[in-house]
Order: structure tokens, then sequence, then C-alpha cells
């Protein structure tokens, strides 16, 4: 492990029982794969090297109890540093940190903490302090884990708002969905059955149309036939009387007939031949039918008064 690298070193050479020391080796980076291949250094020190950042696969380094980074030029903590779950001792001094990660209170095993010398958040600093002594860097742990717990705590809150916020605004847009689906069926259910009132008024208007053609066809109907029968008892009137006159002239004629014999079988002399003998008992016989009619009995009158 080069000097810049770390590559050509034998970590093996540098461990010591259970500690891997590899202070001032002016290392860039973290050799993880090297250092994973050796689980029982359980104590690591990284101090006086040039190290920036760590990668994120150190994390799966879980079996490390006490890690030594000070005196680097650490910006910033991999973001699930809390995967180191068995440290219990962690050495941050004189680095270039401002905030730690959240998943930093998952360190639920870590007894001591030093953060001088870092360009802390205010926050942070305050409730860090000085670790100027063993009791002092107990504690520094202590308030610290409690402080990325509530920091934690509040995130979580705060995702569960936003959880909560994101449901409850699906909620809503589903139940505006819901009515909208809902309005529209209504809506479709109106038009339809107004379509529906629109069909039937078009087919009662049809049908009282067509009722109506049929009755003013009949009665059209019924007027043409009425003229012609109504044009019938008129005619025989005009063909009645020309009719009547005809047989009135005829009855006459035959009556002139009747009188010109009976006058010839009673005036002269005529009247012992046997037609005439015939004649006037035919005669005398339908006068004394007829003596009971006042009118026939009239005109016997006036024709024998004549």
């Amino acid at each position: 492990m080069s000097r810049g690298s770390g590559k050509g070193l034998s970590l093996k050479d540098k461990l010591d029982g259970n500690e891997l020391d590899l202070s001032l080796c002016d290392l860039n980076e973290v050799p993880v794969r090297e250092l994973a291949a050796l689980p029982k250094a359980t104590i690591l020190d990284l101090s006086c090297n040039n190290l920036i950042s760590l990668p994120s696969d150190f994390c799966s380094l879980m079996h490390l109890v006490k890690l030594d980074l000070s005196k680097n030029r650490l910006q910033q903590l991999p973001l699930d540093f809390g995967r180191l779950v068995n440290l219990q001792h962690l050495d941050l001094l004189n680095n270039r940190l401002v905030t730690l990660p959240v998943s930093f209170a998952q360190l639920k095993n870590l007894k001591w903490l030093d953060l001088k010398d870092n360009p802390l958040d205010p926050v942070l600093a305050k409730v860090a302090g000085d670790c100027l002594d063993e009791k002092q860097c107990k504690q520094a742990a202590v308030k610290v884990l409690q402080h990325m717990k509530a920091i934690q705590s509040e995130q979580d809150r705060q995702r569960q708002q936003k959880l909560q916020a994101e449901r409850e605004m699906e909620k809503k847009r589903e139940a505006e969905q819901r009515a909208k689906e809902a309005q529209e069926r209504e809506l479709r259910k109106r038009e339809k059955a107004e379509e529906k009132e629109r069909r039937r008024r078009e087919y009662d208007a049809q049908k009282a149309a067509k009722q109506q053609m049929e009755k003013k066809t009949k009665k059209e109907t019924v007027h043409t036939r009425k003229p012609a029968s109504s044009s019938r008892p008129p005619q025989p009137p005009r063909h009645k009387p020309s009719w009547s006159r005809s047989v009135l002239r005829v009855l006459l004629f035959v009556l002139f007939c009747i009188l010109c014999a009976l006058a010839a079988c009673k005036l002269t002399e005529l009247q012992h031949q046997p037609l005439c003998v015939s004649v006037n008992t035919l005669y005398e016989d339908v006068v004394a039918a007829l003596q009971n009619h006042k009118t026939l009995q009239n005109m016997l009158q006036h024709n024998s008064q004549q």
C-alpha cells in the first residue's frame, strides 16, 4: 500500500491484536475492502491523514468498536453512518464537519465522542460541549445522540406529516375524482332521460299527428261520400215530378178513356152491348167502393155536376 492510495501496504503488518493503526499514512482514501477482510480489527486509527470523505461502503465495517478519524479534512460523514451500531468510541477532532447525518442517532452503543475543532452548527456545537476530559466526552456522546434522536424524530414526524398530507391530498383527489365521475354519471343519466323524454314526445307527437291525419282522412272520406248520398235525394224529386207527371198523364188519359167509354156506354145506344154492360157494372162497383172517400166523392160530385 503506497502512502497516497493505501495500496501496497500490508494491513496485517499494522495489526496489533485487535487494533489497526493507519495513522500518519498520508491516506487520501480508506482501504475498505482490505479492512473488511480483517474483522478482528475492532479498533481502527485513521488519524492524521488527508481524508476528505468516507466512501459509502465504509459503513459496512460494522465490527468497529473504536474509530479515530481526528485531524483529517472530513467535510461530512456518510448518510448511513449509523450502520456502525457497535461503535462505542468516536474521535472526530479537528475536521471540517458542520453537521452530522441523521442516522448518527442509531449509534446506540456510543459512549465517547469528541467533536472539538470543527465548524459545527451552533446548536450542535452547544450540545456537544468542549470534551476537555473523559467525563465531558462521555456526556457529549449522550447529548449528541439525544439531539440527533430528537432531529430524527422531528424528521420522522415531518415525514409522517408529509406522508399524511400526501395521503389526504390523494384521498381528496380521489374524492374529487369520484365526485367528478358521479357528476358525469348523473349528467349522462340526465341527458339520457332527457333524450328518452324527447323521443317519447316525438313519438307522442307523431302518433297524435298520425291520428289527426287518420281522423282528417276519415272526415274527408265521410264528406266526400255525403255529397253523393245527399245528391241522391234531390234527384228523385227532380225525376219524381217528371215521372209523376207522366204517370199522372197516363192515368188521366186512361181515366179520360174510361170516362169516354162510360159516357159512350151510358149515353149512346151501345149501352146494351155486352162490353158496355160489363163496363157499367165495373163502374158502379168502383163507385160504390170509393164513395166513403171524401176526396173521390167530391171529385165524383164535381164530375157528376159537370
